[in-house]
């Protein structure tokens, strides 16, 4: 197989923007004989490639750079070469942004969904009641849907770009949804549920009881949120945002001032 054509490609990164694996685009930009010439494509996603540089040297070299940009590298113009084969070769990568799915349309999750979208989530919320799950009460929301709690994700793609948080009213619903996520082969990025202590005791222990292993209950943030405190509908959807941007990027979570201990090291009084 040679490079792939442009349409090919397009392909590719059309399927990583709508929630198939990220995948870096790598083109051919200048080269000299017998290099491939300008235009020749490749793409690489973290675990296959498809397209070829014509020769099996330089395409090592390519998907090297390609999967280190997936890594959180540097995108953009690279010199490739193998014995006397040489070209400037241009990485983008492309990945759909990331979901968050809130199932339960109450008072958390109406500032939650506008919180997500200002962070750049994907938002999609989800409630059986017709009244609540409107797009008057979610204009910032990519999809609000009615859905039946009895199997609520269904029809939803769950990945490891995707992150769950249930604000459900009922302790049934919550393990119902838990569950089957806690039972897919593959866990979302995040996973949380709001509720007190007792609420969120009875919900793990049923699962627990039905058999979901420990480790995989471990991985549910419950009770949700940092804790800042919060008491309104406001604070607690700053709360989870604050934790699901924590999931996202790392970070310890305690206060930058007493980190970094600004004053007490490098201020000294006159």
């Amino acid at each position: 197989m040679g490079g792939l054509s442009l349409a090919e490609a397009v392909r590719c990164v059309r399927e990583a923007l709508e929630g198939g694996d990220p995948v870096a685009a790598l083109s051919v930009v200048e080269s000299t004989p017998p290099a491939p010439l300008p235009g020749t494509r490749l793409c690489v996603w973290a675990d296959r490639h498809t397209g070829t540089l014509g020769d099996a040297n330089l395409d090592e070299a390519a998907v090297r750079i390609a999967r280190e940009a997936l890594r959180g590298g540097r995108p953009g113009t690279h010199a490739l070469a193998a014995g006397p084969l040489s070209c400037q070769v241009y990485v983008e990568t492309h990945a759909a942004p990331p979901e968050l799915v809130i199932v339960g349309a109450g008072h958390v999750a109406r500032p939650l969904c506008r919180i997500g979208s200002l962070l750049g989530f994907r938002v999609r919320v989800l409630d059986d009641r017709p009244e609540f799950a409107t797009r008057e009460r979610f204009p910032e929301a990519d999809e609000v849907r009615r859905a039946d709690f009895s199997a609520p994700l269904e029809g939803v793609r769950v990945g490891p770009r995707t992150c769950l948080v249930l604000v459900t009213r009922g302790h049934r619903y919550d393990f119902e949804v838990l569950r089957d996520l806690l039972r897919a082969e593959t866990l979302p990025a995040y996973v949380g549920m709001i509720g007190s202590r007792r609420r969120t005791r009875a919900a793990l222990a049923s699962l627990a009881a039905d058999g979901v292993p420990a480790e995989r209950l471990a991985a549910v943030h419950a009770p949700i949120g940092l804790d800042i405190g919060a008491e309104t509908p406001e604070e607690i959807a700053v709360a989870i945002a604050a934790e699901l941007v924590l999931a996202r990027n790392g970070g310890s979570g305690q206060p930058l001032r007493d980190r970094e201990r600004v004053a007490e090291r490098w201020v000294r009084p006159p």
